[in-house]
Parts: structure tokens; C-alpha cells; sequence
């Protein structure tokens, strides 16, 4: 499933076609992705103007000039094409595996109209339809169940030492699961956590609530890691993201961060920490793989 970075990078293809845009006709191919569409969708939008796009945690929000904002999650194997009469298409995103464009998935296509005149459309397919649209109020966004309890994020000034000491805090989860809490930090997911995790050199199973002093004060350790949580997604946002399996930017050119994985997905490998000699290791954690050195990250 797409992380942060690969959604902030399909946001950033995607936002100088669709800004100012008016939606002339929204296409429906079908009644449902993973969810059905909201009721009256292509009415809703029709001949109002696209505000801006955004991104919150792993979803993109389109708000329309009405109030409204769409609610997109990409899922497991969606991705947005764009084609412009006078440029032809490109796909934002990067992937590892090239990305289908069987018009069979195509689901949704955005007619604009842009501020220049020149016509537009965006395109979404997705062969697994584990992605999905919504709607709701801007106003009530906030409140939304999808958002209501959501982290900070790991990216701009709301993410601090202290803001993440207090959300582990007397937690006696092992330190990769609380970060992938959503309520903790929200958009962080397994790769990333993975790599943050070994830049800082702090084992994923140790208990979160060891790296609070009882003050409640972050330790130094844990100053550390914050900057290597933010240190990672910008570098992978700069990359483009890691292209794994089906993600894609918008131009369709693929993420090259996975070219800089020192943990994830490195089972066997040399630890790349200096002076280690060690390999990386692979456990499962909740479900999931955790690729970490078991003799530098403690």
C-alpha cells in the first residue's frame, strides 16, 4: 500500500492539472470501488471549480469550490493518469512495476476544463478497487471518523520530541507498532518506520514508553529519532517515493528511494551502520515484516 511519500508525491502531480480547474463531468465507470461511491457524486462536482489539493496521512483531499471535499485513498494498486489534448498523458507517480493502463480499470475520469482553456482529464485506475472515494463537508472534516483521531504529522512543525514523548508515554507496546499507530503519528507506515528505526539505531522490539524520562520529558535518544522520522519521508518525498509493486507517480516514472533502503526489505544483507558487520534481520510484528541489525539497534 502506498506511505505518505508516494501520496504526497501523486498529490504533487496532480495538483497544477487540477487547481483552478473547473469539473466539467465526472465519469463513473462503475457503482463502487472498495465502497460505494457517495450519493449524487457527479452531481456534487459538476461545474464547480477544484480549490486545492492536498494530503492528509496517506489520502488525498480535493476540496471543490461548493465546500465539498473528496476523500481519495489509493489503496493496494490505484494510481491517476493524466491526459492533456495538447501533451498527451502522464502518470504521477513512480513504480517499480510498470502500471497498467487497461482502460478495463479505468473507474473514474475527471473532465476539466483548466483556467487556460486547455482540457483536461484525470484518470484513476485501479485493477484491485481496494482504493475508494468519499465526500463530506470541509467543515466537518475534522470530525471525520477517518481523521477524528488521527496523529500528527511527520512532516511540517506540528511534529516535535515532545508532541511524540507524550503519545508514548507509560506505552508498553514495542516501538514499531506504536509508531505505526495512526493515532500517534499519522501516515507513517512500515517501510519508513523500518528505516527510521535504523537510522536512529533503536531495536523495534524495545518498549516505546523507555525512550520518555519520567518527567515525561523526551530522552535524547528519542530527539533522535524524530529527526530521522522526519529525515527519512523527506528523503524518500525527494525521491519520489519507493515504487513498491503497484505505486506510481502521477508522470508515470518510478520511485527510486527503495535504492536507498538500508533495513527494509534487506534480510541477509550487510548492516550498512559502520563498523558493524553484521546482517539485517527479519522478524514479524503484528502481521507485519520488521527488517532491522538485532546487534546495533537496541
Amino acid at each position: 500500500m502506498p506511505e505518505l511519500p508516494e501520496v504526497e508525491t501523486v498529490r504533487r502531480g496532480l495538483a497544477p492539472i487540477m487547481e483552478g480547474a473547473t469539473v466539467e463531468r465526472l465519469e463513473l465507470r462503475r457503482p463502487d470501488l472498495r465502497f460505494p461511491f457517495p450519493d449524487q457524486f457527479a452531481e456534487f462536482l459538476e461545474g464547480q471549480q477544484v480549490v486545492s489539493v492536498g494530503r492528509r496521512a496517506k489520502y488525498l483531499l480535493v476540496d471543490i469550490s461548493n465546500g465539498q471535499v473528496v476523500i481519495m485513498h489509493l489503496g493496494m494498486s490505484g494510481s491517476f493518469r493524466i491526459e492533456e489534448d495538447a501533451i498527451g498523458d502522464t502518470t504521477p507517480g513512480v513504480f517499480h512495476h510498470e502500471k497498467t493502463r487497461l482502460a478495463a480499470h479505468d473507474h473514474v475520469t475527471f473532465h476539466l476544463r483548466q483556467q487556460s482553456g486547455r482540457i483536461a482529464r484525470v484518470i484513476y485506475n485501479d485493477p484491485r478497487r481496494f482504493g475508494f472515494m468519499l465526500m463530506c463537508k470541509r467543515s466537518e472534516l475534522v470530525d471525520h471518523p477517518t481523521f477524528k483521531n488521527m496523529g500528527v504529522e511527520p512532516v511540517g512543525n506540528a511534529l516535535t520530541p515532545d508532541v511524540l514523548a507524550q503519545a508514548l508515554l507509560k506505552k508498553g507496546a514495542p516501538l514499531k507498532s506504536a509508531l505505526l499507530d495512526q493515532r500517534v503519528i499519522a501516515g507513517l507506515g512500515n517501510i519508513y518506520v523500518c528505516e527510521a528505526l535504523w537510522r536512529s539505531k533503536l531495536s523495534p522490539k524495545r518498549k516505546a514508553g523507555t525512550l520518555v524520562k519520567a518527567s515525561g520529558k523526551p530522552t535524547d535518544r528519542l530527539v533522535t529519532l524524530e529527526k530521522h522520522i522526519r529525515d527519512v519521508i523527506a528523503d524518500a518525498i525527494k525521491a519520489g517515493g519507493s515504487s513498491l509493486r503497484d505505486h506510481a507517480q502521477t508522470d508515470g516514472s518510478l520511485g527510486y528511494f527503495q535504492h536507498s533502503f538500508a533495513a527494509y526489505d534487506r534480510e541477509g544483507a550487510p548492516c550498512r551502520h559502520e563498523g558493524c558487520g553484521k546482517s539485517i534481520s527479519r522478524i514479524v510484528q503484528s502481521g507485519r515484516s520488521t527488517f532491522y541489525c538485532s546487534s546495533c539497534q537496541r
